[in-house]
C-alpha cells in the first residue's frame, strides 16, 4: 500500500523500521536542525552495545544453520549477500532475485524515495509468487502451547514453516508471542518489496512474512494483510514528526534510560515539574487526560479525589510517588509490619547468566540461625568454560545436589528450611531450563522435581515480599532497596549489564587469555548479591523497618 508523503525532495530523510516505534520526541530530535548530519552517530550505551553484539552473534548462528540445511541444494537456491557498502549489497540482492534464488540472506532492499523507506532483511524467501521478508530476532517468538483454555477447546493453531522449505502449516504445538516492533518491521519491509517489484502480484490474504526467533527451530509466520491500512497511517504520522510538521514534547518513558537526548529532556521536565518524572507512561497519560500535569499538582491531591473511571493502577500510589519525590523518601511501608517467611536454616541464592546462552554461576549463602558456631558461608557453583557448554550441567547438578542435601539435613534434625532469591522469575527460568536442556545427564533433576521445589514454601521470593510490604517510588530492584537496609556493594560498577562485560573477559570470549581478575570480580559481585538479599530480608524482619513512614502517614 503506497502512501502519499508530505515532501518528496531528494534530501528527504528515509524512514527505517526503528523509526516506526518508540518515542516520537526522540524521532523529532534525531531529525531536528541541531542533529541533522549526525543522525544515528550517537554512541550506544554499554547495554545497547551488548544487545546489538548478542543479536549479531545470534544472526550469525542462524545463518550458519540455514546454510548447512541448504548445503545440498544448488548454489543459486540459497544465496548469501556479502557484507559491504549498502549499494553493493542492494545490487547483489537484486542480482540474486533476478537469478531466481529461493533464499537470499543479508538482503538489502532498494531505497523507496516515494514513500521514503529504507531497510534490510536478514532473509528473503520466495513463496512461489514473489519474495517475502523473514527477520531474525534475539528473543522468543513462540512458546509451547498449553493444553487448552479450560472450555474444552484445544490450543489455537498458529502458522509456522520449517527451516528447510517455505511450507506454512497450522501448528498446535505452539502459541505466538506477539511483538509489535517485529510486525512493524515486517510490514515496512513488505511495502519496500512491493515498491521494488519483488513481492509479486498478491491478492488479499496472501501478505505473509516470517520471524526466526531465539530458539531458531522454525519460522513463525505472520499474516500482514489486515494491518496494511493501519501501517499506512503510522507511516504518515512518523513522517510528519520527521518533517517537523507536528510538535512533540519530552516525557519520561522506559527507553529514556538509553537515549542520548535524555539529559536535555530531563532538564526540560524538571523545569516543568513534569509528572512523568514520578510515574510510568500509562499513568502519565491518564493523569494528563485529567488535567494533572505537574508533580506538585499530583502531590496536593488526596486519595479521595481519585477521578471517575480511573483505570490506570493505584491512584494513591501515584500520589505517594509525587510526595516521595518531594520528601526524598526511598521506601514507604504499606502496613505497620513487613512480614517475610523465616526458617532455622536459610540459603540465599543468586544466579548469573550470560544473555540467552546459559547460567554459568549459582551462588549460595548458608545461614544456620540455630547454630551460632556454624559460620555464614558463601559457596559458588560455577563453570568458566565459555557458554554455551555442557559444563553448565555439571555446575547446575552440583548446586542442586548441595541444596537438596542441606534441606534434607535440616529436616533430619527437626529444623525448618527456606531458600531465598530476589525476583524468582530469572532463577525459575534457569532452574526449569536447566532441567529441560540437560535432562538425563548425571545429577540433573527432572522437570517435575524442579517444579515441585519452586511451588513449595521452601522457595521464597524476597522481591514479592518487598512488593507486598513496601511502596518503592524509584523501583524495587535489589540495587535500589538493599541500600535502605544498610547494604552496599563493594564494586561501584556492580550490575547485571556490567557483569556481561566482566564475563566476556573472564572466559576470553574474544580469543584472548581468560582474565582471572574478572572471575574474582564476578564471584565478589555474586556474593554481594546474596548477602544483600540476606541483609534486606533480615532488616524487613527487624524493628529497624519501623523507621520508614507508612503509606497512611504519607497520604494523611
Amino acid at each position: 500500500m503506497r502512501v502519499s508523503t508530505v515532501t518528496r525532495n531528494q534530501a528527504a530523510v528515509l524512514l527505517t523500521a526503528r523509526d516506526l516505534s518508540g518515542c516520537g520526541h526522540r524521532l523529532a530530535l534525531d531529525n531536528s536542525p541541531q542533529a541533522l548530519g549526525h543522525r544515528d552517530q550517537a554512541a550506544d550505551s554499554p547495554e545497547v552495545a551488548r544487545r546489538k553484539e548478542a543479536a549479531a552473534l545470534h544472526r550469525a548462528r542462524v545463518h550458519d544453520l540455514l546454510r548447512s540445511i541448504h548445503s545440498d541444494e544448488a548454489s543459486a537456491t540459497f544465496v548469501t549477500v556479502e557484507s559491504g557498502p549498502r549499494e553493493d549489497r542492494v545490487a547483489a540482492t537484486l542480482a540474486a532475485a533476478r537469478a531466481g534464488a529461493r533464499w537470499i540472506w543479508n538482503a538489502a532492499l532498494p531505497d523507496d524515495p516515494l514513500d521514503r523507506r529504507r531497510g534490510h532483511s536478514e532473509l528473503l524467501v520466495h513463496d512461489g509468487i514473489g519474495y517475502l521478508p523473514v527477520i531474525v530476532v534475539n528473543h522468543r517468538v513462540t512458546r509451547p502451547a498449553s493444553a487448552g483454555n479450560g472450555n474444552g477447546d484445544g490450543p489455537r493453531a498458529i502458522t509456522t514453516s520449517p527451516l528447510w522449505a517455505w511450507l506454512p502449516m497450522p501448528d498446535t504445538t505452539r502459541t505466538m508471542r506477539p511483538n509489535r516492533r517485529d510486525q512493524q518491521r515486517l510490514q515496512h519491509l513488505t511495502e519496500m518489496l512491493v515498491a521494488a517489484g519483488l513481492s509479486g502480484e498478491r491478492s488479499t490474504g496472501q501478505w505473509r512474512a516470517g520471524v526466526i526467533g531465539m530458539d531458531a527451530d522454525c519460522i513463525a509466520v505472520i499474516d500482514l494483510g489486515a494491518q496494511r491500512e493501519d501501517f499506512a497511517h503510522l507511516t504518515y504520522e512518523r513522517l510528519a514528526i520527521v518533517d517537523q510538521l507536528v510538535a512533540t514534547a519530552p516525557s519520561r518513558i522506559g527507553e529514556c534510560a538509553d537515549c542520548p537526548w535524555w539529559k536535555q529532556c530531563e532538564a526540560e521536565l524538571m523545569v516543568r515539574d513534569d509528572v512523568s518524572l514520578v510515574v510510568n507512561g500509562s499513568v502519565t497519560t491518564a493523569l494528563r487526560e485529567h488535567g494533572i500535569t505537574t508533580i506538585g499538582a499530583l502531590a496536593a491531591l488526596s486519595p479521595a479525589q481519585e477521578p471517575e473511571e480511573w483505570h490506570s493502577g493505584s491512584f494513591p500510589d501515584a500520589i505517594a510517588a509525587a510526595r516521595c519525590y518531594q520528601t526524598g523518601s526511598p521506601m514507604v511501608r504499606r502496613s505497620t509490619t513487613a512480614p517475610i517467611a523465616r526458617a532455622d536454616v536459610e540459603v540465599d541464592v543468586d544466579m548469573e547468566s550470560f544473555g540467552e546462552d546459559g547460567a554459568y554461576l549459582w551462588g549460595t549463602l548458608l545461614t544456620d540461625r540455630t547454630d551460632p558456631d556454624r559460620p555464614v558461608r558463601y559457596r559458588p557453583f560455577v563453570t568458566w568454560r565459555p557458554l554455551p557448554t555442557t559444563a553448565e550441567a555439571e555446575s547446575f547438578a552440583a548446586f542442586w545436589a548441595w541444596l537438596q542435601e542441606e534441606m534434607a539435613h535440616a529436616h533430619a534434625r527437626g529444623k525448618t528450611f527456606a531458600a531465598y532469591c530476589y525476583s524468582e522469575q530469572a532463577e525459575n527460568r534457569w532452574l526449569r531450563g536447566s532441567a529441560d536442556r540437560f535432562a538425563g545427564m548425571p545429577g540433573i533433576p527432572t522437570r517435575a522435581e524442579v517444579d515441585a521445589f519452586i511451588a513449595s514454601p521452601q522457595w521464597v521470593d524476597v522481591y514479592a515480599a518487598v512488593s507486598s510490604n513496601f511502596y518503592c517510588p524509584k523501583g524495587k530492584g535489589l540495587k535500589r532497596v538493599a541500600p535502605v537496609a544498610g547494604f552496599h556493594w563493594r564494586d561501584d560498577e556492580a550490575g547485571g549489564a556490567a557483569s556481561m562485560d566482566w564475563y566476556a573477559l573472564a572466559v576470553g570470549m574474544d580469543g584472548s587469555a581468560p582474565d582471572e581478575s574478572q572471575r574474582t570480580r564476578l564471584l565478589q559481585y555474586n556474593e554481594d548479591d546474596v548477602r544483600a538479599t540476606k541483609v534486606l530480608r533480615e532488616w524487613m524482619d527487624s524493628d529497624a523497618v519501623t523507621a520508614l513512614p507508612t503509606m497512611r502517614e504519607l497520604l494523611a
